[in-house]
């Protein structure tokens, strides 16, 4: 296969444009072009009146057995024979397993753990405390439209974690030559997502789409032999002379597990308490917490690509950041285009906010996380070791609880920066998803979080014309950007705790859904490394 790097064109061109630009590059004919893949697309905004896709291709020409000597003739140096190999699941081990393997959690890192294990003949046993995604659906619905929280079963809880009610973004940084990202991209593309989600440079699924593919995946894992369970909670854990033994459900039954797989997501605030009772190892660990913001999705478009572009290549997103005078930093984080502000509270008395697109991101609105690094230094009293980062996003939470009365708390940027409260909206009318109220926010935040977002949004308006504009809506709290913990485990991804597999985004090894389900692969090849099939 043939690797070309830096094929450009103009974002109006068409697939045969593409074959083309591809045959005039390898300096061939178009008819000898046998097939064309894109590995990456991605948007070239700099100059906005002559914006440009630029692609990463494999093609395949020629007879077999010339493509060495294509790739010479081009004479280019973006022109190469593609060494990518393809994703390998391991050899299994030799061990034998006395019960199935069991996974606590079906978001991201346990449906993939999962689904790798059933295809490999290890038939896994899935406990999720919330339901499935058809039953989830209405708890949140029921939840945005008149306030009543499932404890169990909503925004962070059930089937398919909390990434299935967001934007579905698969983008992730983690360098990983095995392949497992693209087995992920190319998995949710198996069960429903656009295909675009292979080779897009911000990939997206869209919460109206992931909720079909999660359902997909379980019924996957079912039909290979493998068992979900729902409503599912796990109240303890056995552990006998240094090894897991089984779990203890809400309900009572007790079911062994020879390897046990926490995949438990970043809000499992009570199982990271059993876990610490239990002297499983766990460390505190940083994370960020800020505020959303809300500016009209056109005003990002006209800044980033120009309005007509936007027509072409739908809604624009950002990412920013900048190093503030006190040494923290600031940055965007979970950028919604075309999205909606969504109450993503999971305990009573606290309050949550998060951000969700549909896959058309056709909402009035662009918003996104604007978020300050926060450090084990910054927790205080309030929690004991472990889950001292618990206890502060606790607080800010009771916080946001309490100034909104239950309600999202809602401030204008203006106001924010004045330190009062905001009586009416501006030209920028919010999108919520829950009831939201004016309040205060400086009144939740540590004040070195509000100085580092003042500065940045500052900053941020000189990169994107109107980002500080006085009428943005600011609503909080954003506090669930990642786990507060971290579950230690060693080299083989097992906890001192012998047959515990801690794992994804909960156990502070993951920060998005593509990081967590590629860590559930990893964790999958590791128990198939050990053990042989259970059936």
């Amino acid at each position: 296969m043939i690797r070309i790097h830096q094929v450009t064109l103009p974002i109006t061109h068409t697939y045969e444009d593409l074959r083309i630009r591809t045959a005039k590059l390898l300096r061939i004919p178009d008819s000898q072009i046998k097939a064309l893949r894109i590995v990456r697309q991605s948007v070239d905004a700099r100059k906005k009146k002559e914006i440009s896709f630029s692609y990463v291709l494999d093609v395949e020409a020629g007879q077999e057995g010339q493509e060495g000597q294509i790739v010479k003739r081009a004479k280019n140096p973006n022109v190469s024979i593609s060494r990518e190999k393809p994703y390998q699941f391991p050899l299994t081990g030799q061990e034998k397993l006395t019960s199935p393997p069991v996974i606590v959690g079906s978001g991201p890192a346990g449906l993939f753990c999962g689904l790798m294990l059933a295809r490999h003949g290890y038939a896994p046993l899935i406990l999720e405390r919330g339901g499935p995604v058809e039953d989830r659906e209405r708890a949140v619905k029921d939840f945005w439209e008149k306030g009543e929280l499932n404890p169990e079963s909503n925004v962070q809880f059930g089937e398919g974690g909390a990434g299935t009610f967001s934007d579905g973004k698969l983008n992730t940084l983690v360098k990983d030559p095995s392949g497992r990202n693209r087995k992920v991209l190319e998995t949710f593309v198996e069960f429903g997502a656009d295909p675009s989600v292979c080779y897009a440079s911000k990939p997206h699924i869209g919460t109206d789409v992931l909720g079909q593919v999660v359902k997909g995946m379980r019924q996957e894992i079912i039909r290979l032999g493998g068992e979900v369970r729902f409503y599912s909670q796990v109240r303890d854990i056995r552990i006998k002379a240094g090894r897991v033994r089984g779990v203890a459900l809400k309900e009572g039954e007790e079911i062994d597990a020879q390897a046990l797989i926490l995949a438990i997501g970043h809000s499992a605030r009570d199982t990271f308490a059993l876990l610490q009772s239990r002297q499983v190892p766990m460390e505190a660990k940083a994370f960020a917490v800020g505020l959303r913001i809300q500016h009209p999705q056109s005003m990002v478009d006209e800044a980033q690509y120009g309005a007509w572009a936007a027509k072409i290549l739908g809604a624009a997103s950002y990412k920013l950041t900048h190093s503030c005078a006190n040494g923290r930093g600031v940055y965007s984080f979970c950028m919604c285009p075309g999205g909606f502000v969504v109450n993503a509270s999971s305990e009573e008395g606290r309050l949550a906010v998060n951000g969700m697109s549909y896959h058309a991101r056709d909402g009035e609105n662009a918003n996104s996380a604007l978020i300050v690094t926060v450090t084990p230094d910054d927790f205080g009293s309030g929690g004991e070791g472990a889950l001292r980062g618990v206890a502060f996003q606790r607080r800010l939470e009771e916080a946001a609880f309490k100034a909104g009365a239950g309600r999202i708390p809602v401030q204008l940027y203006g106001d924010f920066k004045e330190n009062r409260l905001s009586l009416r909206y501006g030209q920028v009318r919010p999108q919520f998803k829950g009831e939201a109220r004016f309040a205060n926010l400086q009144e939740i935040l540590p004040g070195a979080v509000c100085i580092s977002l003042l500065e940045g949004i500052e900053r941020f308006g000189k990169v994107i014309p109107g980002f500080s504009r006085e009428d943005a809506v600011l609503a909080g709290v954003e506090s669930r950007t990642s786990s507060p913990v971290r579950i230690c485990r060693d080299e083989h991804l097992e906890s001192q705790i012998g047959g515990l597999f801690p794992c994804g985004e909960g156990a502070g090894y993951a920060g998005g859904i593509t990081s967590a389900a590629m860590d559930g692969i990893r964790v999958a090849e590791e128990i198939a490394r050990r053990y042989k099939p259970f059936r």
